[in-house]
Formats: C-alpha cells, sequence, structure tokens
C-alpha cells in the first residue's frame, strides 16, 4: 500500500473505519473485473482505489439506502439465470 495514496485519501475521507470500508469495498470490485477511474501503472487494487478517493472520484454514500454487495447480486443473477435456463428446457422436453 502506498503511503501517498493513504494520506491523500484521508484528506478525503478523515473517518478510518469509513476509509476502509469504501477503499476495501472499491478494491474488491476492480478485482472482480471492474474498471479503474485512474490512469495508473500500479496493479495492487487498493492503491488504484486510494488513488480514486484520493482524487474525489469515489465518495462515501451515506443516503441510508442498503446496498447489495456486487458479488452477491451477480450469484443471484447467475442462478436466476440457470433457473430460467431449466425452465426452458422442461417446457422444450415436454
Amino acid at each position: 500500500m502506498n503511503n501517498d495514496l493513504l494520506l491523500k485519501a484521508r484528506e478525503k475521507v478523515p473517518d478510518a473505519k469509513t476509509l476502509i470500508i469504501l477503499a476495501s469495498r472499491r478494491a474488491r470490485q476492480l478485482a472482480t473485473g471492474g474498471n479503474p477511474m485512474v490512469k495508473t501503472d500500479s496493479d495492487n487494487y487498493l492503491d488504484i482505489a486510494l488513488q480514486e478517493i484520493g482524487e474525489g472520484l469515489l465518495v462515501p454514500d451515506f443516503s441510508g439506502k442498503p446496498q447489495e454487495d456486487d458479488i452477491i447480486a451477480q450469484m443471484n443473477a447467475a442462478k436466476n439465470a440457470a433457473a430460467a435456463a431449466t425452465a426452458s428446457s422442461r417446457k422444450k422436453d415436454n
């Protein structure tokens, strides 16, 4: 982890717990195929997330709306697609 990026991100999100959650969720998105919002040579997803936060491109959302993790949403979408394919296959067999 790049300490300079961490310091810059702390200027935008001073609360440590909020910064940890925001950066880790964004790093997970990047690790699972998300596109970086900044140009960087780094392969470290956490550094990229901290850079995005430090540049003000990523901010915490305190709207009060519960947000489902992307991984859970992807798993549910895959499960629904498999169920639809199974149902379609059964209709063809009858």
